[in-house]
C-alpha cells in the first residue's frame, strides 16, 4: 500500500505557532481524504519524548535516527536523506531535497520583511523555499497573496496550488477558567515584531479597554507588559488548549490583527467563524482571507486602528454585522480543500 509520510516536526517545536495548528489540522484531513489504497504516516526527528506529534488517526509519529539539529542540518546541505514512505509532505520548508515530495510554503516574509526575522532564519528559508520550488513535486500556498509574491522573488520551476486553511472542530463551545475581563479586545499569536503588537498596543492606549493576548512569545524579546508601561491593562495568556482559545475568541468584543505580513492569518477566520468582529492590517494575505467581512487598517497607521477599533466597540450594530459577514465567509474555508490540494499534487506526479 503506498504511504504519504508527513514531516510532523513542528508539533514538538519550542514555539509551534501557527505552523504547528496547520500540520496537526492537515495531517487529520490528509487521512481522511486519501485515495483509495493510500495511507498517511508522520514522522520526527529523534527526541526522549514525540508523545505530542501524536494524533488520532494518524499512524505514527515514526522516529528518524537523527535529532532535530542532525536533521535540519542534513536536509539544509543537501544530503538525500529518505524519511520513508512512497512520497513526501513537508508542512514546513523543512523537506528532503530530492525525491516525490510536496512543500508548504506558508508566507515570502524571508523576502519582504527580512528585518522580522533573525539573519539566520532569512538564510535558512530562502535556501529550502528556493530549492523546493525548483525540485519539490509542487508547492502548496495559503493565499493567492503568497502565491504572487512567491513568483516575484523565487525562480519556481514546480506547479503551485492555491488553498487556504480551515477552522480547528476544537474550537467548538468548551469552557475556560480563565480570569478574563468582562469586555476586551482580543490578539492571537506569535509575540514577534512582524505581528504588529507594538502599534495594536499604542491604538489601545487611546481606548478604555483591556488586552487581551493568546501566544508564546517567540523571536525579537517584546513584552507587550512592559511596551504598554502601565498605559494599557494588558493581559498575556500564552500558549493555549483549543478548548481554552475557543472560548476566549467567543467572549472577545473584537479581534485585532495588525500585522504587518502574513501569509494567511489564521486567528481572523478563527474569529470569523466564531462569530467574533475582526479588525485587520491591510496586509495582503490578511485582506484576501477576510473577504471584506473584516474592518481594513493601514499597517503601522495607529490612528486608523484606533478608529477603527471604536467603530466596533462603540457600535453594537456594527459589531453584529461584522459577526454575520464572518461568519458567511469564513464557511468557505474547509481544511478538506488544504488535504485535497496537497492529494492532487501527488496524483498528479503519477501520470
Amino acid at each position: 500500500m503506498p504511504e504519504l509520510v508527513v514531516i510532523a516536526e513542528q508539533l514538538l517545536a519550542p514555539v509551534p505557532g501557527g505552523t504547528g495548528r496547520y500540520t496537526a489540522e492537515l495531517l487529520r484531513a490528509l487521512a481522511a481524504t486519501a485515495p483509495a489504497g493510500w495511507e498517511v504516516s508522520s514522522v520526527v526527528a529523534r527526541r526522549a519524548d514525540v508523545s505530542g506529534a501524536r494524533i488520532e488517526g494518524v499512524a505514527g509519529p515514526r522516529v528518524l535516527p537523527l535529532p532535530p539539529r542532525a536533521l535540519v542540518g542534513a536536509w539544509q546541505l543537501g544530503v538525500p536523506y529518505w524519511p520513508g514512505g512512497d512520497a513526501v509532505h513537508a508542512p514546513t520548508p523543512l523537506a528532503p531535497p530530492r525525491g516525490r515530495v510536496s512543500v508548504t510554503v506558508h508566507d515570502t516574509v524571508p523576502w519582504t520583511h527580512p528585518e522580522t526575522l533573525t539573519p539566520r532564519g532569512v538564510t535558512w528559508h530562502r535556501s529550502m523555499i528556493g530549492r523546493a520550488a525548483r525540485r519539490a513535486a509542487g508547492l502548496l500556498v495559503p493565499t493567492q497573496a503568497v502565491a504572487d509574491d512567491l513568483a516575484r522573488h523565487v525562480r519556481t520551476e514546480v506547479p503551485v496550488r492555491v488553498a487556504g486553511h480551515g477552522v480547528t472542530a476544537a474550537l467548538g463551545s468548551g469552557k475556560t477558567d480563565l480570569d478574563l475581563p468582562e469586555r476586551y479586545v482580543l490578539a492571537v499569536g506569535t509575540i514577534e515584531p512582524r505581528k504588529g503588537i507594538d502599534t495594536l498596543i499604542e491604538a489601545m492606549a487611546e481606548l478604555d479597554v483591556p488586552l487581551v493576548v493568546a501566544g508564546q512569545p517567540g523571536w525579537g524579546g517584546l513584552d507587550p507588559v512592559a511596551l504598554a508601561g502601565g498605559r494599557v491593562d494588558v493581559r498575556v495568556l500564552g500558549r493555549l488548549p483549543d478548548e481554552d482559545l475557543g472560548a476566549v475568541l467567543r467572549r472577545a468584543a473584537v479581534l485585532a490583527t495588525p500585522s504587518l505580513a502574513e501569509g494567511f492569518g489564521l486567528p481572523v477566520l478563527e474569529a470569523m467563524a466564531a462569530g467574533v468582529p475582526v479588525v485587520h492590517s491591510d496586509a495582503p494575505a490578511l485582506v484576501e482571507v477576510a473577504g471584506g467581512a473584516g474592518l481594513c487598517v493601514p499597517r503601522r497607521e495607529v490612528k486608523a486602528l484606533v478608529r477603527a477599533l471604536r467603530e466596533v466597540l462603540g457600535s453594537p450594530e456594527r459589531a453584529a454585522a461584522l459577526a454575520g459577514a464572518g461568519r458567511a465567509r469564513a464557511a468557505e474555508f474547509s481544511w478538506r480543500n488544504a488535504a485535497e490540494a496537497v492529494w492532487g499534487i501527488h496524483m498528479q506526479a503519477e501520470l
